[in-house]
């Protein structure tokens, strides 16, 4: 295997080997912490990057020392062939481990193909259990289509399945056991991600947060004392806690409450082929242009290290001088 040496380092040190790539702005529901309720104004579909230039722009970044790559979106199982780009993926020198994070509306019918084309793990997005709050959050029907495409994933032999909540004060308090207990009876591994200032509707508000530490102690009422686990990567935004019966881990993103920005190692690209070096980025790097004005691989190689270098300390959230970026999350890739 070819010895690389990662380019990739901030002026901080953060040396980035992780790329989110959104595939789509598409998505198949509406959850407002997302997108708008209705009349989404999508990128036409030609202004999309292609699978070929996806493709190229992950083995510029391999060359550079990613070795990690999560398909997004929107809903990226909405984008036709999936399968077709994570094959071309999973062939690039150096790239490690090719996850999937979506609402797993479409996972029943498309886990098989995924799987075989050389899809590693799935992040699945579930706030509840119970309708109503599936329906209060993602403004549509479709949590049983959920629940069926968690099912066919594991009877497939998918290992990695990681459920992702994000917990909003107010509206999710009475998930919390729930998600729990499904997550232990599954052997499903659950996060819970505090509601961050990417809402299309900019309706966010920092009471509305329901911090990791609250849903810790929560927990810890009804199973006893979380066992802390040993971070073996300093960049997983996730803070891991095994149960003290063995059964199951837990772990808490807690980008308001207790910002991980110090060891981030993640860019990312959106779907029409825009770098961005952080989620909360009032700035983007236009690979799409370099892609198609017939630009080298040296030209993409250079527009990424640009990108990292320009990274910031923190999102700063709450800091006076924050400034919520001008896209929501389904426009960026989450």
């Amino acid at each position: 295997m070819t010895v690389i040496t990662p380019q990739l380092v901030d002026s901080f040190g953060r040396t980035h080997t992780n790329l989110r790539i959104s595939v789509t702005d598409r998505c198949n529901i509406r959850c407002f912490y997302c997108m708008p309720n209705e009349n989404v104004q999508f990128k036409p579909k030609h202004e999309l990057l292609t699978f070929e230039e996806i493709v190229q722009v992950a083995q510029v970044a391999a060359g550079l020392g990613v070795n990690k790559l999560r398909l997004t979106g929107g809903e990226p199982l909405v984008r036709a062939n999936l399968d077709r780009l994570i094959a071309g993926l999973a062939r690039i020198d150096g790239i490690e481990d090719i996850a999937l994070t979506t609402n797993g509306i479409l996972l029943a019918e498309q886990a098989a193909a995924l799987k075989d084309a050389g899809l590693q793990r799935l992040n699945v997005s579930l706030d509840g259990l119970s309708a109503t709050t599936f329906r209060a959050i993602a403004r549509r029907e479709g949590l049983e289509r959920v629940l069926a495409g968690i099912a066919a994933a594991q009877q497939l032999g998918f290992e990695k399945i990681r459920l992702n909540a994000v917990a909003i004060l107010g509206l999710t308090e009475g998930e919390i056991l729930p998600l729990a207990r499904f997550a232990r009876e599954r052997r499903l591994e659950l996060r819970f991600i505090e509601f961050m200032p990417l809402d299309a509707e900019q309706r966010w508000r920092h009471d509305q947060v329901l911090n990791g530490e609250t849903i810790r102690r929560e927990l810890e009422r009804e199973w006893g004392e979380l066992v802390p686990v040993t971070r073996t990567d300093p960049s997983q935004p996730a803070t891991d806690f095994d149960f003290a019966d063995g059964r199951g881990r837990i772990g808490f993103i807690n980008p308001i409450s207790q910002p991980f920005c110090g060891d981030c190692n993640r860019l990312r690209i959106t779907a029409e082929g825009q770098l961005r070096n952080c989620l909360f980025s009032m700035e983007e790097w236009d690979a799409r242009r370099v892609l198609r004005s017939g630009g080298t691989n040296a030209e993409l190689a250079q527009l990424l290290r640009d990108c990292v270098l320009h990274k910031k300390p923190g999102h700063g959230i709450d800091s006076p001088e924050f400034l919520r970026p001008e896209r929501a999350m389904y426009q960026i890739g989450g």
